[in-house]
Formats: structure tokens, sequence, C-alpha cells
């Protein structure tokens, strides 16, 4: 039977858990990837204007949403609602999110895969295994099938062992060990010839093209997806907070740590290419453009630490340590999505619903793996860019329009007395009303029609 709901034992280990949900791929990769692709620091000022006027206040609907309820999301859901249709709308989208966030870890339980095979190919060269090296850096069934096993299990593993002895627990191991290993390799990077470009690049931005319409767009979509929003995950580490924490406080803390771990990344992922460049390594396209994403972390990366000997040994296996680490903070947090509807609702212990909930989406996986043409894209393009756009916009209706506003002021005011006076309670309620469906909207739109 389903045990009592676990709670996060201090401030610390909430903040730990839930900067580990926002900081993933999408922060370690995806942010200095669409940076490099869309001016550098012009991108990098227009994301950081977006995550606080935007990101911050829609991840704050989902905190307030969780605490409130103290249960998963389509249950959660249920509560807010004011009626029979918003309950019906709120069951729906509840089990919208945990369908989208499983499937979510599907794909990225397999992109994760490949972090840990990239992670033990200089291990593999160091031994003089260069058969298994090449092995473990080339695209195969046998080969995605394994790491993305070992990975799944991983973070079935954490998540059975509840709140405190699982999530808090290695959050909080994980996530200083993604800081330190961050930090060096930027202290490293920054040392070598060509680095220096890249800085400048990074860092001074031109102001024209900050307000260039598609650039706006592209930084609201990352701020608002890098904080995992949308599909319930904030929501769910909501419902463990105490009702004494400033909801308000931890948000913000939250959203620093997330924005400044992706800025971070930057600082290592820019240089870092034009140190590759100055070593002979090709980092524009034909068309004169920065080359991203997957040619970027497995192609342009991988050449740059050939180019650097033994050194390039270590800091290759340091990078994609690094990029596992930021995988798994965010798995484990799209596993529990899911797992708490199972072991709240259906009455199974917490092992047993992270057991069966982690085979069915590795089943899921197991069958991308063995059809990547077909299904690896669509399943991508299916959750990110159309799925979750329009859960973040329903989340952000049901605290804007469906909950009573008195019942939301009194859940913030649980552990911030003076919220109904602050400039947090003046401002927010307007944004999450009006200024962020309208903002998701239009994200949503540019990524439907191109």
């Amino acid at each position: 039977m389903a045990g009592a709901r676990g709670e996060f034992s201090s401030r610390l280990g909430f903040i730990l858990a839930a900067s580990g949900s926002a900081v993933g791929l999408g922060n370690i990769w995806g942010f200095p990837t669409q940076a490099a692709s869309n001016g550098g620091a012009a991108f990098l000022l227009m994301y950081l204007l977006m995550a606080f006027m935007l990101a911050y206040p829609a991840l704050m609907a989902e905190l307030i949403i969780g605490r409130h309820a103290k249960a998963n999301i389509v249950t959660a859901l249920r509560q807010v609602s004011s009626n029979v249709l918003t309950r019906f709308i709120g069951t729906l989208t509840g089990f919208a999110g945990i369908i989208t966030a499983s499937l979510i870890l599907a794909f990225y339980g397999i992109v994760a895969g490949w972090m840990i095979a990239f992670a033990g190919a200089p291990l593999a060269t160091v031994v003089g295994a260069d058969v298994v090296a090449s092995w473990l850096t080339g695209f195969g069934h046998t080969r995605n099938l394994v790491f993305m096993l070992i990975f799944m299990l991983l973070t079935c593993l954490i998540i059975s062992g509840g709140v405190r002895q699982g999530i808090e627990k290695w959050s909080s191991r994980l996530m200083p060990m993604l800081l330190i290993i961050l930090v060096g390799l930027i202290a490293y990077v920054l040392t070598l010839p060509g680095a220096m470009q890249g800085v400048k690049v990074y860092l001074l931005p031109d102001f024209g093209r900050s307000f260039n319409f598609q650039l706006i767009v592209n930084a609201l979509g990352q701020a608002f997806f890098s904080l995992s929003l949308g599909v319930g995950t904030m929501l769910i580490y909501g419902s463990y907070i105490s009702k004494k924490e400033n909801i308000a406080s931890l948000g913000r803390a939250i959203t620093l740590i997330d924005i400044g771990i992706a800025v971070l990344a930057g600082m290592l992922i820019i240089p870092a290419m034009y140190v590759a460049q100055h070593n002979g390594v090709q980092i524009f396209d034909a068309t004169g453009n920065l080359i991203a994403e997957d040619t970027l972390i497995f192609a342009v990366l991988p050449a740059l630490f050939d180019t650097m000997g033994g050194t390039g040994v270590v800091i290759g296996f340091a990078f994609f340590v690094l990029m596992t680490i930021a995988a798994l903070t965010s798995s484990i947090s799209m596993l529990e999505a899911p797992v708490s509807y199972v072991n709240e609702v259906h009455g199974l212990s917490r092992r047993a619903s992270a057991f069966l909930v982690s085979t069915l989406i590795t089943v899921i996986s197991t069958i991308i793996v063995f059809n990547f043409g077909d299904l690896f894209v669509l399943v991508i393009t299916l959750t990110t860019r159309y799925a979750q756009p329009f859960l973040g916009l329903m989340l952000c209706l049901f605290v804007g329009w469906i909950w009573h506003r008195n019942q939301v002021l009194t859940e913030i005011k649980a552990g911030f007395e003076q919220a109904e006076q602050s400039w947090f309670w003046r401002i927010w309620p307007i944004y999450i009303r009006y200024v962020c469906p309208v903002a998701i909207l239009t994200v949503f739109a540019q990524k439907v029609l191109g």
C-alpha cells in the first residue's frame, strides 16, 4: 500500500532537487547551442530578461498548485477546479502531463545513454581498448539500448528511495558535483588559445540584434523549457514543500540557479568552440553559421579533446560525466511525475510504482531505439514543440482564471505573511493571468507555424 507522502527535509534540499530538475541537458547543451546560433551575447541578454519576466511567474504557478494540493498533478488540478467542467479539464490536463513527461523521459534516456557511453570512451582509450572506444562513440542499436537501460535503471533506483532518501539525497550529491566539474572545466578552457575570442562573442552583445523577433521567441522558449515547465515536474516537487517555507523566495532561488548554470555552460561551450577552431577543428558550416546541437557535442568537442593529447582524455571524461549528471538530475523529476500518480492513486508502494513505471517507459525507449529514424524526432517534436507549451498554458490558466484568487493568496501567505503587500503579489497575478498565456501562445504559434 502507498505510504505517507514524503516532504523535503530542508529548504536547501528542495532548492537542490528542484534546481536539479531544471538544470538538465537543456542548460548544458541546449542553451549554449541556442546562444551560439543566435548571436551569442544578444541571445544571452534576451534570455536573462525572458527568464525573470516570464519563466519565473510560470514556475511559481506550478509550485503553488503543488504545495496547496500536496498531491500528484491529476489530483492537484482537480482540487483547484471550481466545477464539474474544470475538474474534467484538469483531469485531462493532468494525464496529458504524465504522458508527456513519460515520453520526454523515453527519448531523454536514449540521449543520456549517449553521454554515459562517450564518458567511457576516453577510459577505453587509456587502457588501449580502441575497438571498445570506437563502439562507445559509434551509433548503433546495441550501444543505444545498453546505455539507455543503464541510465533508466539509475533513475529508477533513485526514485524508488522516495523524496528524502532518493530525490533529495541524490540531488544534494549530484548538484555540487555538477557545479564543481563545470567550474573546473571553464577555468581550464579559458587558459587555452582561442578561448578569449569565444568569450567576446558570448559576452559582448550586438544590441541591435537583441530585439530581433525570432531571437526573442527563441530566448523565451529556451527560458521556459529550461525550467522544466509544463509537464508537472515542478508541481510535484512543489507538493513536497513544507507550508512554512516562503514559496516565492524558493522560486526565485531555483530560477537564479537555473539561469546561473546555463550562463556558466555558455562560458564553457562557446569558448571551447573557438579553441577547437584555433586547433583546426571546423565550427562553421557551409553557410557560415556556427555548428550546433548534436554536431557540436558529439563531433566538434570530441575533436577538440583529441587535439589535446593526454589532457584531452581527462577533459573529455569530465565533460561527459558533467553531461550525464545534468541528465540524471532532470530525469528523476520526469519519472517522479508518473510514479507519484501510481503511488498515490492506485495504492502501489513507492518501489513497486517506480519499477512499474520505469519498465513501461523503458519499453517505449526500446521501441524508439529500434525505430530511431521514424520515431526519435517525432517524439521530440510532439512533446517539446506541441504538448509542453500547451500544458504550460493550461497550468497558467488554472492558476490565473480557474483557481479562486483568495485561495491562491492564502497558499502563498502560508510561508509569507506579508505576501499581500509585496511587489510579488502586485505583479505576479497579472503576469500569470495575461502576460504568460500570451507569451506561451506566441512561442507555440512560432513553433507550429515555423
